[in-house]
């Protein structure tokens, strides 16, 4: 597998530009001093190296670089590169940390001196410095916002307690499973012998994935080396742990999660930094974490929204682990049941070899998948009808009952009947109120079902109208979740209903028969497997208008499939769908990478991420024309838009617009650096409209 990537690829730096030193104003003393004297209370500066370069915690585009400070004498064994440090910035004292300590400083005046050293931790080492900073000029923004999101806050407590002993190194575990795929022992053989492979892995149906990503973080733990694995949520961390655990040992692995708790989470987290431990798993903050002589990074599901961090600049998880693994010298693993268009294009550079089942493995392993159209034929059942359901399907859930095995159901939308429409004419119901759109609360009052309500307001239509028609009639535009369940229970007496969504998500399920009814996302897992699974309203996710709809629908329903026995043990399902649609039939076939090839195939023809690069800037339309009048583009640079986003006044004027900067990846890195100069010059200039920047965006439509 090869290790090399053309920069102009993926624009990854070889290394890290250094920081730039810049002045900091001095702070006056109140009372001058004779020549040769002292001032009273005055500060002799540190014997050795006594300039200190400090990133000042403030998000401040143009302030975007270190700044020089004098290091007190009293200060000089505990001002530490990569500490925290207080210092006086523009009249005020605010946090910052120390980045290095040199002789010199190019500024010709007087310094200032740190005020004091808030910990002597050094919690930002360079190469954790280094990641930030790339991270940072990837996504055109400052250091100090990376910074926030990769170094959680101090706990005093935490922080003074004795460090825990290093784990001893795990014995190299099992790795025979990965035997079925293609390239898959090449790959662990790579990690054991600590040479950089990089792999975009499409495991199989039923596949154990947190036991197989733990072998792989195994194989390097064994060699000495460090590995972090980053997943969506909290019920794959809780399983991927478990399996770590088993493989490398209790003491070898630590979890990060947000919501651990502040002294939990940078006790946890400093057992990283100082090399405690070797194999870290987490959530979404966890892509940062300071592992000592990394050599693996994986993500699972690279595709789920929830690996974009909703903060400024806006990373994604995917894209920071790819930079570490370029700058470590490590390897990446970007695996998932299904392939997003950028992990294809990692594929199809060169940069990462498919990891992947012959055709006969797969069919062994996968669910028989039926598709059926949205006018199937419920004639023959009647409880079919009642129940929304095909007759195929029904039959499916019922052969799962028989052989004593749950049946899985995804809709796609939680609640009731989250919308509704008229019921001749289709168009969308809207409260006369506010023109908010209608929906079932359910339940009951006074023994009568609860009337149609709006979803803003909360005021009641009782006497509906249709606008457009004038009828008087509605319908369900999506039928929710809680109403489906309803449904199949009356359609399947005697047998037991669960619900996972938003409320409560099941982890997992006995294996025995029940209806499980969940959202997309929050599907359980059975023990043994379900029998059969039922994608109902598949329009639903097809029809939304994003550029990824069709991605992310492949990407739901494999993974809701994937829980599903094969077929050979009677493993069916029933997908809502049209079997002419290209997303259906990837389902199907059970082939991902056909899908993402021809997703990508596409963009690259229209222009869209990952085939270019695109910013979003939105705002006012004041201060999104500002910042485009004052944005250099480079030579393949285009501008869209502007365009209103949200509410439009009678004249067709919004509050707010939003314009997209498309340029060749090639110049992705020309594009981030005048992103980040138009900005300083904003913040320079200070601008009070607040404007959101972000650069590759997931939602473009």
């Amino acid at each position: 597998m090869s290790s090399s990537e053309p920069a102009a690829l993926w624009d990854l730096p070889e290394k890290p530009p250094a920081p730039q030193a810049a002045p900091s104003r001095a702070r006056k003393t109140s009372k001058t001093s004779k020549p040769g004297e002292k001032a009273k209370g005055a500060q002799s500066p540190a014997p050795e190296r006594p300039v200190a370069r400090v990133v000042v915690d403030i998000p401040l585009a143009h302030l975007d670089r270190t700044f020089d400070y004098l290091v007190p004498e009293k200060l000089h064994e505990t001002a530490v590169p990569g500490c925290r440090v207080r210092v006086r910035f523009a009249g005020q004292l605010v946090d910052g940390y120390l980045i290095e300590r040199g002789e010199t400083s190019d500024y010709g005046s007087k310094l200032a001196f740190l005020d004091r050293v808030t910990s002597a931790e050094p919690v930002l080492p360079p190469s954790l410095h280094a990641v930030c900073r790339a991270v940072a000029d990837r996504y055109g923004g400052t250091l100090s916002d990376v910074l926030r999101l990769a170094i959680p806050p101090r706990h005093a407590k935490a922080e003074g307690e004795p460090p825990l002993a290093p784990a001893a190194a795990p014995a190299a575990p099992d790795t025979t499973a990965w035997a079925r795929y293609q390239r898959g022992p090449a790959f662990l053989e790579a990690l054991a012998e600590a040479k950089p492979a990089n792999a975009v892995w499409q495991a199989l149906p039923g596949e154990d994935w947190p036991r197989r990503l733990a072998e792989a973080a195994g194989a390097v733990a064994a060699g000495g080396r460090g590995a972090v694995l980053v997943v969506p949520d909290h019920r794959d961390l809780t399983r991927v742990h478990e399996a770590c655990a088993a493989v490398v040992g209790e003491d070898a692995v630590v979890a990060l999660i947000a919501g651990l708790g502040p002294a939990e989470r940078y006790r946890r987290w400093l057992a990283v930094l100082r090399g405690a431990v070797r194999v870290v798993v987490g959530t979404r903050a966890a892509m940062f974490a300071p592992v000592h002589d990394p050599g693996l990074f994986a993500v699972w599901d690279d595709g789920d929204d929830l690996h974009l961090d909703p903060h400024a600049p806006y990373p994604h998880v995917r894209d920071v682990l790819m930079d570490r693994a370029h700058a470590a010298k490590a390897s990446l693993l970007v695996g998932g049941f299904a392939r997003t268009a950028e992990a294809q294009l990692l594929v199809e550079s060169g940069w990462a070899a498919p990891v992947l089942a012959d055709r006969a493995t797969l069919r062994s392993a996968a669910p028989r998948v039926t598709p059926v159209g949205e006018d199937f034929d419920v004639a023959r059942d009647e409880a079919a009808r009642v129940a929304r359901l095909p007759a195929v399907a029904f039959e499916a859930a019922r052969q799962a009952f028989a052989a004593d095995l749950p049946a899985l159901v995804q809709v796609p939308r939680r609640g009731y009947v989250p919308g509704l429409a008229c019921g001749n004419c289709r168009t969308p119901a809207h409260c006369r109120r506010c023109a908010g759109p209608l929906a079932l609360p359910g339940g009951s009052l006074d023994g009568q079902p609860k009337p149609p309500a709006c979803r803003w307001c909360g005021v009641p239509e009782t006497a509906f109208r249709c606008t457009a028609c004038g009828s008087v009639r509605l319908r369900a535009v999506i039928v929710g979740a809680k109403r489906t369940a309803e449904e199949l229970g009356r359609a399947f007496p005697g047998v037991p209903v669960r619900t996972s969504g938003a409320a409560e998500v099941l982890a997992s399920v006995p294996g025995r028969p029940a209806l499980v009814v969940c959202t997309p996302g929050a599907e359980p897992v059975a023990e043994g497997g379900y029998g059969a699974a039922l994608l109902l309203d598949g329009w639903a996710l097809l029809g939304r208008q994003d550029l990824r709809a069709g991605e992310e629908t492949l990407r739901r329903w494999m993974a809701a499939a994937a829980l599903v026995r094969p077929a050979a043990g009677g493993g069916r399902v029933i997908v809502g769908a049209e079997a002419g649609l290209a997303v259906v039939q990837a389902l199907v076939r059970w082939d991902p990478a056909w899908h993402a090839a021809q997703e990508l195939a596409e963009r690259r023809e229209l222009g869209f991420p990952p085939a270019m690069r695109m910013a979003s800037v939105e705002g006012s339309p004041d201060a999104v024309a500002g910042l485009l009048d004052d944005l250099p583009l480079p030579e393949s640079g285009e501008v869209l838009g502007p365009v209103p986003i949200g509410e439009v006044d009678e004249e067709g004027n919004a509050d707010r617009e939003r314009a997209l900067v498309r340029v060749s990846r090639a110049e992705g890195r020309a594009l981030a650096a005048s992103i980040h100069a138009a900005a300083a010059r904003r913040d320079a200039r200070k601008a009070t409209e607040p404007i959101r920047i972000q650069l590759d965006p997931l939602e473009l439509i």
